[in-house]
């Protein structure tokens, strides 16, 4: 069965997938399997989504991982699910690159589509309200600054020291600072320890981090489309993204909120970035509807080819509630990452008490399986109880994303079982 999935570098825009059923699994009981169909069905055919609000998280002064000092943070998030009295059953999901805390439900029911995860966080779900109180929060430095349904503290934020718009005086963020708000956060709530912490792609980099960072708070973990380090590959190919902006005559080393911002050089980052997230086997089925229109890059050097005007269209549309410094500096966030943070990612890894599931997507071409096979290796090889499963399918990084249902099922028996 085809299904139209629009997705943006995480977020649905525009891709052709089909439901998948569960792969076999490393250490999973068999059962998994058997189920998947059941739920993947039961995703596809969900038609109602729970009604949910956004609050807002303040903290009167914040002290990054570098040790400067942000005033007035505050962060919006998101909670699914009631808490129990022993505050024992939180569910923690954090967000991809160019996501937000709106993991599942709607806002109104006249919404158009529900948060990116919604397939499985909900009543008898993967992730089950019905029995976990699930929690989810805007990063610092969103990339989604503009969007009237994110909170977030970043470059675009006015200082309150200067009454200007921070640009690049804001300080360098970590995935240790989005784990430390979250953390802050779920200790306002008397919250202490985490049922567990689950993520997609750099979701998965602050899931693993919170496993490292903070051993006792986590009982279990779920790396999706993930990795435990941006390797020197990964971090070189992260520069890419930010490249197109600092080219951008409009950058103005940042300086650019009382006049015309850097759109150019977010757009081509975000083509650049919807590329590199799916695959060859998606553009070119894309590219194959789209051959009939392409008459007129022959006729003039500035007519694009059909595909790339596709692709520069979604990027476009998807642009106008960005912030060009908020991509850069989650790039940086990624790029400095490491599990733990303690100089090696062995020594990171070693800390880590929680059951461990990674969910990679086989034809990822991002944060390429390797990365996730490593950390599982690493921690295996520590005595970690650790498993690891893939996603397949011809949309690369976006599976992780449209067609996580895949492994319901896994997500369903690692959550519950003892």
């Amino acid at each position: 069965m085809l299904k139209c999935v629009v997705l943006l570098a995480g977020v649905i825009a525009s891709v052709l997938g089909q439901p998948l059923l569960a792969l076999a699994s490393d250490g999973l009981p068999p059962s998994t399997t058997l189920v998947a169909a059941e739920l993947t069905a039961q995703a596809v055919n969900e038609h109602s989504s729970m009604l949910v609000k956004k609050r807002t998280f303040s903290l009167d002064s914040f002290t990054t991982f570098g040790g400067q000092t942000i005033k007035q943070v505050k962060v919006g998030w998101e909670a699914y699910g009631t808490l129990s009295t022993n505050k024992d059953n939180v569910v923690l999901v954090t967000h991809y690159f160019s996501g937000s805390s709106h993991a599942a439900g709607k806002y109104s029911p006249d919404d158009a589509s529900p948060g990116y995860w919604d397939s499985i966080i909900g009543r008898g779900k993967a992730i089950d309200t019905n029995k976990f109180y699930v929690v989810s929060v805007d990063t610092l430095a969103n990339l989604n600054a503009f969007d009237e349904r994110v909170i977030t503290t970043g470059p675009a934020s006015i200082n309150p020291d200067t009454g200007k718009p921070y640009g690049l005086s804001f300080p360098v963020v970590t995935i240790r600072d989005f784990v430390n708000v979250q953390k802050a956060l779920l200790e306002s709530l008397g919250i202490t320890k985490l049922h567990a912490v689950v993520g997609p792609s750099m979701g998965s980099m602050q899931a693993i981090d919170w496993a490292a960072a903070y051993p006792d708070w986590v009982e279990r973990m779920i790396s999706v489309i993930g990795s435990a380090q941006s390797d020197a590959w990964t971090t070189s190919a992260l520069e890419h993204w930010a490249t197109p902006i600092k080219l951008d005559t409009h950058f103005n080393n940042g300086d650019y909120y009382d006049a015309s911002a850097p759109t150019s050089g977010l757009v081509a980052s975000l083509m650049l970035i919807t590329q590199n997230a799916l695959t060859p086997a998606f553009f070119n089925l894309q590219g194959s509807k789209l051959q009939a229109e392409d008459t007129s890059a022959l006729a003039h050097i500035n007519n694009e080819p059909a595909i790339v005007a596709w692709l520069r269209k979604r990027a476009e549309a998807r642009s106008a509630k960005m912030d060009a410094n908020h991509l850069l500096y989650l790039v940086r966030a990624c790029q400095l990452f490491i599990a733990g943070h303690q100089g090696s990612l062995t020594a990171g890894l070693s800390n880590i008490k929680a059951k461990t599931l990674f969910i990679p997507s086989n034809s990822d071409l991002l944060l390429m399986p390797y990365l996730s096979q490593e950390a599982h290796k690493q921690l295996n090889e520590l005595g970690n109880d650790t498993h690891y499963l893939e996603l397949d399918g011809n949309l690369g990084h976006l599976e992780g994303v449209s067609n996580i249902s895949a492994q319901a099922a896994a997500i369903k028996t690692f959550l519950e079982k003892d």
